[in-house]
Order: C-alpha cells, then sequence, then structure tokens
C-alpha cells in the first residue's frame, strides 16, 4: 500500500462521521433569485452548491449529515428525499434560531463526538490535499473547542469584507480588531466539539457566542485553506464563482 493510500485512510479514520450543514438562512442578498430557490439550492457548476458540501463531507468518510432548513424547506427536503450517500437527518426550524441556536436544536441527531459544521453558502475547492481532510488530522480535541477553516482576504472570491482573525504560529486565533484589517476571514467551514453548546443561551443565538468563549480560554484554533473559496451570498459572488469553474478551473481539468 502506498503512502499516498495510507494518509487517506488515516485521515478517514481521525474525521468526523457527522456533520451539520446551515441551510436556514433566507437568502435576501441573492433576491430574487432565493423568492423561489432556496440559497442551497442555487446551481454552481452544474450542481446545488449543498451538494458540492455533501460530496466534500463523503469523501472524508461522513456518514451522517443534518441539515438545518426553514426557507422554502420543502424544497430542499423534496431534492434529497432519495439522496444516494450519506444519511440525511432534517431539523425544520419554525422560527430562525441563527447558526448557535440551529446546530444546539440538532445536537441529538449529531451525537456526541465532534462535528464538522460547513455554511451552505461557502464553495471551496481542494488544494494540494484534501481541505476537510486537512482539518481533521489538525483538530486536537484536548487543546480545542473549535477549529475554524480560514482563508486568506485577499485571495477569496465574492468577498469584500474587512477580514476576522489573526492566527499564530500554532493556529490560535485572535478577533479582528474593530477599524483594523485581518489577514484571514472564516470560510464558514469548522470542527466543533458538542460540549461547547452547554450552557449556551436558549432560543436563537450565534456561533460566534461559542468563539467568544473558547477565545477567553486559548481553545479557538484556526487552519488555513490552500486552495480556493467563494462566498455566494450575493448574485456577485454567484458568478464569480461560475465564471472561474467556467474558465480557470475548466482549463486546469483539460491540461
Amino acid at each position: 500500500m502506498n503512502a499516498k493510500k495510507n494518509k487517506k485512510i488515516a485521515t478517514k479514520a481521525k474525521a468526523p462521521q457527522s456533520a451539520m450543514i446551515l441551510a436556514a438562512g433566507l437568502g435576501l442578498r441573492m433576491r430574487p433569485i432565493t423568492d423561489k430557490t432556496p440559497k442551497p439550492m442555487i446551481i454552481v457548476d452544474g450542481q446545488p452548491i449543498l451538494t458540492h458540501a455533501l460530496q466534500r463531507l463523503e469523501a472524508v468518510g461522513v456518514t451522517d449529515v443534518v441539515i438545518n432548513t426553514h426557507h422554502l424547506a420543502d424544497k430542499i427536503e423534496r431534492y434529497y428525499k432519495n439522496y444516494q450517500g450519506a444519511a440525511l437527518h432534517f431539523s425544520r426550524e419554525e422560527s430562525l434560531l441563527e447558526t448557535g441556536g440551529g446546530v444546539k436544536k440538532a445536537l441529538s441527531m449529531l451525537g456526541e463526538k465532534p462535528f464538522f459544521v460547513v455554511n451552505s453558502d461557502a464553495f471551496w475547492l481542494n488544494g494540494p490535499t484534501d481541505a476537510l481532510g486537512r482539518l481533521a488530522m489538525q483538530w486536537i480535541p484536548e487543546r480545542m473547542d473549535a477549529l475554524l477553516m480560514l482563508h486568506s482576504t485577499v485571495d477569496a472570491y465574492g468577498y469584500d469584507g474587512l477580514g476576522d482573525f489573526r492566527c499564530e504560529a500554532d493556529g490560535k486565533l485572535t478577533r479582528r480588531v474593530e477599524q483594523e484589517v485581518a489577514p484571514w476571514l472564516f470560510t464558514g467551514v469548522q470542527i466543533l466539539d458538542p460540549k461547547t453548546l452547554q450552557n449556551t443561551p436558549k432560543g436563537s443565538f450565534s456561533l460566534n457566542w461559542i468563539y467568544d468563549q473558547a477565545l477567553e480560554k486559548d481553545r479557538l484554533f484556526g487552519m488555513v485553506h490552500d486552495g480556493e473559496w467563494f462566498h455566494i451570498g450575493t448574485p456577485y459572488g454567484l458568478s464569480e464563482a461560475e465564471y472561474y469553474m467556467q474558465t480557470t478551473f475548466a482549463e486546469t481539468k483539460h491540461r
């Protein structure tokens, strides 16, 4: 057995087997597309963004995926009713619970071990190695409450923000200082310890609440993504992703 195959098997063995995809957003900035199409169902490179995320998760051995739904929930649930791949579980939110509240509501379906959490508007391409596999290999439960996948703000597609974090050599994170620019943005991909959901606010709250708690304990870490990352949050972001996939990526595949 060659070293590359050995590494792939080791990565799958270490990777979480469950994941949550956050797909309950309203997609307001994507209107009018999202008036009739849920944002996770927007087509990029020939298939829904949500399907791309599922395939990435399955590639590292994830067997169970929870998808929270709200806006046009029936369309998402019907489309994936007979999905052939990981076992899918839906957590419908009658009222929006934000990212943290949504994950907390789904905990009973996610199990007691660390799991991936992926935003449904994040679309990424692997670099030299599988991004989720790298994330899993760098996860150290004794040191971490959350491990976030980061990306350079200047190399991100569809992003025009100021960045989110500074990252030390060991991966430890600090937040961007107000009015300043930080080199790394949070991609919406992470590994989370379910214990971090204990003693959290009731109802709707952001995962930022958990990150703040982890920062206080020096248990929030990051890993820089070495491939392309696209934010499909606006029509501009969608057009950038489509253009890249039809030109640069297509040319690379045929070399």
